[in-house]
Formats: C-alpha cells, sequence, structure tokens
C-alpha cells in the first residue's frame, strides 16, 4: 500500500459575535425540531408532576397559618398488629336507572296460578331502552264555513309557523341545529340519517332551512349581543380560525375568525364572525365596553382605541403553556415556574371547594398568591439575562415577563379567573364541529354558525337542554314582542332580571 501524506487541519476563526449568532440559532432550530417531535409524538395535556427534589417547604396549605422551618424531625418507628377479616368479593351493584325518565310497566305473570295462590310481593327489574327517532307528517286541517246570509267564508288562522309557507316544522328545525352545532354532525350527515327514516331531502333544501332558521333567530342574537357586551365590567376574550368558501377564491379556502367573548358574571357567551384578525375588530367589537377584559398575549389587544377605558387582564394558563413546551429545553427551570404556578392553581383550587366569597377570595389571594407572584417575577427578571432569547426557556420567560402586570392583576376582584380556560372550552365544540363539517359555506353561513354556537354556548353554561330551548323559541319568537324578545334568551329567570 502506498503512504499517503496526511494532509494538516485547516482551523477556521470566526468573530465571536458570529459565533454566538451561531449557537442561538442551532438553539432555536433544536427548539423547533423538539416542537415538532412533540406535537407529532407527544403527549398534548399540560399536567405537571413536580420531581421530589423540589422544595418540599414551598408546597404551601391554603388557608394554613403554620410556619415551615428547616429543622431536622425526630422519626420514631410504630409497630402494631391488627385483625385483617377476609371478606367475601362483592358482586358490583348496578346503578339504578334515573328516576325522572318515563316508565312502560310490563306485567308478566306466573303460570299455574290458581285460587289457591295469593300474592306477597313483586319482582321488579328495570331495563333502560330507546324508542329510536322517526319521523312524521303534521296535517293541519282547517274546516271552511260559509255564512249563506252573507256568504262570507269563514277559515280559522294557520298556527304560527317558523318559515311560513314551508313545510320544515320548529322540532325539525331544532333537530337538525342541534345536531350539527353541538352533537357535530355536518349536514350532509344529516341527509343520510333523513334517507334512513324514509324522506329524501337536497342540500339546497337542507341548506336553506338553515338559512332561514339563522334569519329568524337574528334579532335574538342581536339581543344577546347587547346583553353580553353592555353594562359589563369584565369580558374574556379570545379568537379561533374558521376555513370558508370564498367565490372570490376560486380554489382557495378563505381563512375567517370566530371571536368569542363571553360574560363571566352573567353567564353570556358571544361568537362574531368576522373575515380577518386585525385589532380593528375587536375594537369595533369592544367599542362602548368600559372595564377588564381577560386576554392572551396576542398583540391586537394592547391599546385598544374604544370609547371606554379598557385595563387588560392576563392568562395564567398561556403562560403555563409556556414552560411546559421549555420542559425539554432547560427541565430545571421550567420545573420551578411550574411549580409555583401549580401552587398559585392549588389556592383557585381550595378557594373552589370551600365555595368561599368573592370578597374572601380577594382577601386570601393578596395572603397567599401575591408573595408567590412577586418571587416568580423576582425569579423571572434574575434568570432572563441568563438564557439564550430564541430558546425555548428563553421565550417563555420574555412572554411571561412581557405580560407579568397582567397576570397579577387577577388578585384585585375575586369575580376575576386566574386563566381564560372557560373561554376556551367554551370554543372546543367549534373546534371539534369544524374537523367534522371542514369549511363554511360562504361568510353569511359563518355569520349565522357564530349565531348558533352563541345560543348552545349560553345554553350550556345555565344548564338548558338545548333543542328543548331552540323548539320553544322557534314556536314562539314570530309573534313574541320586540321590546320583549329578550325575555326569549337562553339564561335561568334569576339572570334574566339582572340584564
Amino acid at each position: 500500500m502506498l503512504n499517503k501524506e496526511i494532509q494538516p487541519v485547516e482551523y477556521i476563526t470566526i468573530p465571536k459575535a458570529d459565533y454566538d449568532k451561531l449557537i442561538i440559532e442551532l438553539e432555536y432550530q433544536k427548539n423547533q425540531l423538539a416542537e415538532l417531535k412533540r406535537l407529532i409524538f407527544g403527549q398534548k395535556r399540560e399536567r405537571f408532576q413536580p420531581s421530589k427534589e423540589f422544595d418540599s417547604i414551598k408546597q404551601l396549605s391554603l388557608f394554613d397559618n403554620v410556619q415551615v422551618e428547616d429543622a431536622e424531625v425526630e422519626k420514631e418507628e410504630i409497630s402494631y398488629s391488627r385483625r385483617v377479616n377476609k371478606k367475601v368479593k362483592k358482586q358490583p351493584v348496578r346503578k339504578s336507572l334515573p328516576p325522572h325518565l318515563p316508565r312502560q310497566e310490563e306485567i308478566i305473570e306466573p303460570k299455574g296460578i290458581t285460587s289457591n295462590h295469593k300474592k306477597i310481593g313483586e319482582e321488579i327489574t328495570e331495563i333502560l331502552e330507546m324508542v329510536p327517532s322517526k319521523l312524521y307528517v303534521r296535517k293541519i286541517i282547517r274546516p271552511k264555513y260559509i255564512n249563506v246570509e252573507t256568504e262570507k267564508i269563514i277559515v280559522a288562522d294557520l298556527p304560527s309557523l317558523p318559515i311560513p309557507k314551508g313545510n320544515a316544522g320548529a322540532s325539525v328545525l331544532a333537530h337538525i341545529n342541534v345536531s350539527k352545532f353541538v352533537d357535530h354532525l355536518p349536514l350532509y350527515r344529516q341527509r343520510q340519517i333523513f334517507k334512513r327514516f324514509g324522506y329524501k331531502i337536497s342540500a339546497s333544501t337542507i341548506g336553506g332551512w338553515f338559512a332561514k332558521t339563522a334569519s329568524l333567530l337574528h334579532p335574538l342574537y342581536e339581543e344577546l349581543k347587547k346583553a353580553t357586551l353592555n353594562e359589563s365590567t369584565y369580558l374574556q376574550i379570545d379568537e379561533s380560525p374558521l376555513k370558508v368558501q370564498d367565490i372570490d377564491k376560486k380554489g382557495k379556502l378563505h381563512q375567517g375568525y370566530m371571536w368569542v367573548v363571553r360574560n363571566p358574571i352573567k353567564g353570556l357567551v358571544l361568537f362574531k364572525y368576522n373575515k380577518g384578525r386585525s385589532r380593528s375588530v375587536p375594537e369595533q367589537l369592544l367599542n362602548g365596553f368600559n372595564g377588564t377584559l381577560q386576554t392572551d398575549g396576542y398583540t391586537v389587544y394592547r391599546d385598544l382605541k374604544t370609547k371606554g377605558n379598557i385595563i387588560l387582564l392576563g392568562c395564567m394558563a398561556h403562560a403555563r403553556r409556556y414552560f411546559v413546551k421549555a420542559k425539554d429545553n432547560d427541565y430545571a427551570r421550567a420545573e420551578y415556574v411550574l411549580s409555583l404556578i401549580q401552587m398559585l392553581y392549588a389556592i383557585e383550587r381550595k378557594a373552589k371547594e370551600q365555595q368561599v366569597s368573592v370578597q374572601t377570595l380577594k382577601r386570601y389571594r393578596n395572603i397567599y398568591a401575591l408573595p408567590i407572584l412577586l418571587e416568580l417575577e423576582s425569579w423571572l427578571k434574575e434568570n432572563r439575562i441568563k438564557v439564550l432569547p430564541k430558546s425555548s426557556i428563553g421565550v417563555a420567560i420574555n412572554y411571561t415577563l412581557n405580560i407579568f402586570p397582567n397576570l397579577m392583576r387577577y388578585i384585585e376582584d375575586g369575580r376575576y379567573e386566574i386563566d381564560n380556560n372557560m373561554i376556551e372550552n367554551t370554543i372546543r365544540p367549534l373546534a371539534v364541529g369544524r374537523k367534522n363539517y371542514l369549511f363554511a359555506g360562504s361568510h353569511d353561513a359563518a355569520m349565522g354558525y357564530a349565531m348558533m354556537y352563541s345560543f348552545f354556548a349560553t345554553c350550556k353554561i345555565n344548564n338548558l337542554n338545548p333543542y328543548d330551548w331552540l323548539f320553544d323559541v322557534l314556536n314562539k319568537i314570530n309573534d313574541y314582542k320586540v321590546n320583549k324578545l329578550f325575555e326569549l334568551l337562553p339564561i335561568s329567570p334569576t339572570s334574566l332580571q339582572n340584564l
């Protein structure tokens, strides 16, 4: 073999500034790859369990004034004996069926009963049964009479129908809308169900029924909008995308947005569709609002130009989410912050379990939550300069510090919530629904979607059956006085008095 001369290695010298820039870029790319792997293979839940090494002294007990000190505790080993009774494994007990369900009795007499037999009791077995949905035709017959003297013809007035001159009753319209926006069944699947019932319905017909229902309920939607926004001092807001067909964009879907406003005090929810996501949308929607607005860190909510004075309240869940993502990047720092946030939520959970008043909750937050928040803020400022800005932990720290005054503001009022999770739960039916129907057929249809999601979300908050409510409203709304229309809103009678 020939001996090859080994070439000397040439080293390239680069400025330190360029080297630092490359390190930051490498860290950023590593974080992007870790985030992609987490989205594909990882868990989406944000549950956090602190390690045993975490300082257990910081695990506060709410309403417990005992001071914990770093002192060695003498341990004493105690042993005892007890008698264990061997129990026979019990058979599982079947849960009784709800008493409010109607009962259809079926009596089965034994064979061979004679006059010598005397009844001494009954064996009762209850079985849950179901009658499948079925279609039927409501045939309204109105006899016609003529006065033989005046020759005037008399006929009874036709009952008020949701769609005049239409052949869809309130029960069908309510079923279609609840199936689509509560049970997430697209209209084309409902057409298949109708076909199984023996009635073929075209796409244009069922779509027209929905459009006419939305038009009928639009005045009530405006009443819900006024009730949600007017004379309110605390609102939550968020937005979620929705694909929409647009005749001006052939072959493409338009990216529209559902803007969602929740009124925690009144128990009302408003969905509002808009083609864009710019600052002008919340400015127009909240133009007359004067109070506290709870949001995530989206920049359009900052410095809104409206008639009222808006104070922003942050969402602790959004801040926590960044540190959950940062665990793979810097577990020690992420664990510390997540443990502090976990303590804040423990305070809220304990207060909810004890059903404390609004005033008491505010007082306890200032006693127990405020020291944790101040410690968290101090730690964030101290560690901000110790991490790379583009790393996951750096992004989490910078995001949280930028909105920290807003995050602390929830301790100022017992009515305020620590996060925006309730409005995100309100948006969840929209997220599930669009996975089934994929997109709205037009911008007008998207506005109708916003209307129905508003009504059904409010029904859920107020524990109302959405079908029963909509069926009742569709039967009444055509004959209801305009100045009394707010009485049909899906809220409890007590809340109705407070509007």
